[in-house]
């Protein structure tokens, strides 16, 4: 894969990042780059170092780096997985379960975003909308069905106590409410399934997270 909408890799993209496909040498800045923007995150739930290197040998191409120069500031990450949307409900670690293993199927049929990520000062720049644009060629590129991820939903840290989380999503969903990570999902195509508890440790969201799924427009058309 060379580029998409405009982005081409080991070039600058419009956001003023270069992006390359993920490298063992970045794990170490990449592990602390994770931790830097997730505060609230159990680290448990963090990829690290050595899972970090695991991925980039799985699976390089799934995977995207933004750099500032040679600094790794954002990235997006995945693999591939076969999922069953009429089972939807799973945890982070049902996907990635650790222990040597990516989660990464040669042969599954859609992408799974474990993990897209850019540092706090680096946000409101686009970075966002590229990696989403990279996962997407991704699946364009090797035939997958689409994307899948479990999506944070920071703001329903505000209404926890008013609303359950599916009904939260409900209200982003129609516009009703903003939260700033699944409405922008939404603005790029996704669609809010449901929610997903325990999906992660994070108390302050009571641990839930979005099933959000992209369907590739081109699946099943390549001859």
């Amino acid at each position: 894969m060379a580029s998409t909408d405009g982005i081409r890799l080991g070039t600058v993209a419009p956001s003023g990042l270069r992006y390359e496909h993920l490298r063992a040498e970045w794990a170490a800045d990449l592990e602390a780059l994770e931790l830097a923007s997730f505060p609230t995150a159990d680290p448990a739930d963090l990829y690290d170092e050595p899972e970090l290197r695991n991925l980039a040998a799985d699976f390089p191409e799934g995977g995207f780096v933004g750099l500032d120069d040679d600094r790794p500031v954002a990235m997006g990450l995945g693999v591939r997985v076969h999922f069953d949307l009429d089972d939807p409900l799973h945890t982070i670690h049902d996907i990635v379960p650790g222990g040597g293993d990516t989660g990464h199927r040669p042969d599954g049929e859609w992408y799974y975003g474990t993990d897209i990520v850019v540092h706090p000062d680096y946000r409101r720049r686009g970075i966002g909308r590229e990696l989403y644009d990279l996962r997407k060629q991704v699946c364009r590129d090797l035939g997958l069905a689409g994307i899948i991820a479990g999506g944070v939903i920071p703001g329903y840290a505000d209404h926890k106590h008013a609303m359950t989380a599916d009904e939260y999503i409900v209200e982003v969903r129609e516009g009703r409410l903003y939260d700033r990570t699944l409405s922008f999902q939404l603005e790029n195509g996704f669609e809010a399934i449901c929610a997903l508890p325990d999906y992660i440790i994070d108390p302050e969201v009571d641990s839930y997270a979005t099933l959000i799924v992209w369907r590739n427009p081109d699946h099943g058309t390549a001859s």
